[in-house]
């Protein structure tokens, strides 16, 4: 084999446009438009519109938008399961890869910031870990709080440490099950074992400030539960009332 040969199509990122935002910044409307002037179809990237059970709660496209160009990736998990955004890049690349043999635009949409990063930069290689560090971490952090595992945390990986607030929960749990787990920091796991992109292309982002969001926002919540949203929340905790499901 030639030394200049080229990796295979499906070895290269895959081209996608990335359109992101808050909650009630007009993304469905961009992205329906950007879908109509590229013949395009929309993939979700919002870690919660994942799941089957909440449509209203968690805002999925309405059957009129889904009408208006094809949608990919909503509501197709139960409550009780969990996806990583690693699963969820490798599902999202490969619709995206075949959105583009059928000559279509792959738009990812979403709010989720970790799905676009891993999914355009990669994600750190970390392999499976013991689930006993997890709960073990989890039943320490209910009874000394989070700020005292943060603590922790700054003076094993101060550098991972400075990026998060101390109260974020589910961050300083998994940084801290990481360095349990396989005796290395987050840090050095960013540093030196991450994944290669699976797609590429520009990541749009819709910025709106808080003055104009809210009544936006407070609009969403009526129609929401004018729709039936308590009615929704019920179903799905009769069907799974577990504290611990995403």
């Amino acid at each position: 084999m030639s030394g200049d040969a080229q990796p295979s199509p499906a070895a290269r990122p895959a081209p996608v446009i990335c359109l992101a935002g808050p909650t009630g910044s007009g993304k469905t409307a961009a992205a329906l438009l950007l879908a109509r002037e590229l013949n395009g179809e929309v993939i979700n990237a919002d870690s919660r519109q994942v799941y089957a059970d909440f449509p209203l709660i968690t805002a999925q496209p309405s059957p009129e938008e889904r009408a208006a160009c094809p949608h990919h990736l909503y509501g197709f998990l139960p409550a009780t399961h969990k996806v990583s955004a690693g699963q969820w890049a490798a599902q999202a690349a490969a619709r995206a890869r075949e959105l583009l043999a059928r000559g279509r635009t792959p738009l990812l949409v979403g709010g989720t910031g970790l799905y676009f990063q891993t999914l355009l930069r990669g994600i750190a290689d970390i392999p499976a870990l013991d689930p006993t560090v997890s709960a073990r971490l989890e039943a320490r952090l209910k009874a000394e709080g989070a700020p005292a595992l943060h603590a922790e945390l700054r003076k094993a990986d101060p550098a991972y440490a400075a990026r998060i607030h101390p109260n974020d929960r589910q961050r300083i749990v998994r940084a801290l099950e990481v360095l349990e787990g396989t005796g290395r920091p987050f840090t050095w796991w960013h540093e030196n074992a991450m994944s290669a992109p699976l797609c590429r292309g520009p990541l749009l982002v819709l910025n709106a400030d808080l003055a104009w969001l809210e009544p936006r926002l407070a609009r969403r919540l009526d129609l929401m539960l004018a729709a039936g949203a308590l009615d929704e929340a019920r179903r799905a905790r009769a069907l799974c009332d577990d504290p611990a499901a995403p």
